[in-house]
């Protein structure tokens, strides 16, 4: 019987060896290079988007459902911590491009204390600001439904969703009932989306994605108006406090007229109430306000918003004091004509004048500044029309071209590398358009100026027995003091030299003047009482509720720029 085990000796069998494999050719060599590169590609690419959503939200997100306090609370601290960061990087990156253009003017000394203060408490506060109000807003906006369920029952609404059918699948391009609360695909393509057409709702049609109008469907089951209202007007109301104090009045002063607009469009639209050429009548109302505040009570409006109407009327600031002076005090004091007489463009006739009209500084014959005093460096009140039109559109040409040009680049870069001819064509335009308009605007206001003085003498040196003689007392309403307001009024025509588009916000920009001027005027006359240290505070949680409430309910009647902020520091909920 043969032995389990083979002799140490014994030959042992020997297999062929496996076949080797051949070295991979240098085309299977590229290729899989390739693969892994693209591979690493998309990879890069989906990374980036990630990165991109958490600073930058997408249009078209659909809404969170959450379904106790804990989510809600989570879903709050999210928001809150991603709105600060993006508010953070917004203020401070704002204020350094703003420290660098000043940096030459700078001592060299002081250049890095002014850059690091580009990074320093204001963005804090506007970060603490934007934070607290979307952590505030959120956790009461998705609370308040869990305390307060809604009823299964259908609410009745004028909006509702087509019917498709069960076997109709969802047509993406389908029309829809619902106006969309998310910034549209056009929206940074075409500027005319910005403004509230007067096509009616019901008549609307907005193409929206699946998620958007699944959030529609949300926002129209879960979401009560009063519930926005009161989350955005306690979020504002404390939110403002996190600002400086010198900024709260502006931001409050904002968000209300935003708010007024939107509730305004709202209630026209659904009571079919329009107010034709609404805008330029708000721009002119507004203006009445601002320019006689600023000739009779300059302490009603803000330092630097009477800065900078002296900058752009091309007026000698001593020819604001002395009309002022006359004015109200009856008397103007003649070191302000040494001024205007020191001053190097001043013509000869002009300087006699006011040589001559300097000894009547304790009496003067009228009581507002004379022309030569207004424009000392032009004789003619006809030839100064021209000059300062000029002069105008020179001093903003700069500022309305760096409006116009930057967003573009900027914003809509993918229709400016499109086309860039004619969207630099669409810019140059726009700028031209807006400097004329600011042109037409103080030529508007000085023609006046210079016409009722000048018809105020003709009027006065009438003979008795003329038929065009007319008493005193008439006459000199033209040069009293409440004759400054029509005047305001009437120089906002210049509105129509704008496009239409930009009416409505150059109205929203003067309106929060007005109404501040308007409300100081009538408090320190006694009609209305003070509202102390709380009152921007007030006045921003009146606005705020206003702005969210038509926000998460009827997002169309808000300005295209407010909708945009908003859905990128809110979002859907």
């Amino acid at each position: 019987m043969a032995s389990p085990n083979p002799r140490p000796d014994a030959p042992r069998p020997r297999f062929p060896d496996p076949p080797r494999p051949h070295p991979p050719r240098p085309k299977i060599q590229r290729a899989m290079a390739s693969f892994d590169n693209l591979v690493a590609l998309a990879n890069h690419q989906e990374r980036l988007r990630e990165a991109r959503r958490i600073l930058w939200r997408d249009k078209g997100e659909p809404a969170v459902e959450l379904l106790d306090a804990w989510d809600v609370a989570a879903h709050a601290g999210r928001g809150a911590l991603r709105a600060a960061t993006l508010g953070y990087a917004i203020r401070a990156s704002v204020s350094l491009v703003l420290a660098l253009m000043r940096l030459r003017r700078v001592k060299r000394a002081h250049r890095l204390a002014l850059v690091r203060r580009a990074f320093g408490e204001d963005p804090l506060r506007f970060a603490a600001m934007l934070g607290s109000f979307t952590a505030i807003y959120k956790f009461l906006l998705n609370a308040l439904p869990i305390l307060f369920p809604t009823s299964n029952r259908p609410r009745p609404s004028r909006f509702v969703l087509p019917d498709t059918g069960p076997s109709t699948p969802y047509n993406e391009s389908a029309p829809s009932p619902f106006p969309s609360p998310f910034p549209s695909a056009s929206d940074d393509e075409d500027e005319a989306e910005d403004t509230i057409t007067p096509i009616p709702l019901a008549q609307r049609r907005a193409r929206l994605s699946l998620s958007a109008a699944a959030h529609q469907v949300w926002v129209r089951r879960k979401t009560r108006r009063w519930q926005s209202a009161l989350a955005g007007a306690a979020a504002g109301g404390a939110a403002i406090m996190c600002e400086r104090e010198g900024n709260r009045l502006g931001v409050a002063q904002q968000m209300f007229v935003r708010g007024l607009q939107g509730s305004y469009n709202a209630f026209s639209q659904k009571h079919g109430v329009r107010i034709p050429h609404g805008d330029t009548l708000v721009f002119a109302l507004c203006c009445g306000q601002i320019m006689y505040a600023f000739l009779m009570s300059p302490e009603t409006l803000p330092p630097s918003y009477q800065s900078w109407i002296n900058q752009a009327s091309q007026v000698p600031v001593p020819t604001i004091r002395i009309n002022h002076s006359i004015a109200r005090k009856g008397f103007f004091n003649p070191a302000d004509v040494d001024l205007l007489l020191a001053r190097p463009d001043a013509t000869p006739h002009n300087s006699t004048f006011m040589a001559a009209y300097r000894a009547l500084a304790a009496a003067p014959p009228r009581s507002v500044a004379p022309c030569p005093v207004v424009h000392p460096d032009v004789d003619s009140c006809a030839a100064l029309v021209p000059v300062r039109f000029a002069q105008v559109f020179r001093w903003m040409l700069p500022v309305y071209g760096a409006l116009h040009f930057v967003p573009m680049v900027l914003f809509k870069w993918r229709a400016f590398l499109r086309d860039p001819r004619s969207m630099l064509v669409r810019a140059g335009a726009g700028t031209l358009r807006s400097s004329s308009f600011l042109g037409v605007f103080v030529i508007i206001f000085q023609g006046l100026f210079c016409f009722k003085h000048h018809l105020h003498d003709i009027l006065t040196r009438q003979p008795a027995k003329s038929p065009f003689r007319l008493p005193q007392a008439l006459v000199d309403v033209l040069v009293s003091r409440p004759s400054f307001w029509p005047l305001g009024f009437l120089c906002a025509l210049a509105i129509l030299v704008e496009e239409p588009r930009r009416r409505g916000e150059l109205a929203m920009y003067v309106l929060p003047k007005g109404l501040g001027s308007m409300w100081s005027s009538a408090r320190g006359r006694g009609w209305v009482f003070g509202t102390g240290k709380w009152g921007e505070a007030v006045l921003t949680s009146i606005g705020m509720g206003m702005v969210m409430s038509t926000y998460q309910n009827d997002p169309q009647h808000l300005s295209g720029l407010v909708r945009r902020v908003m859905y990128q520091f809110i979002g859907p909920n």
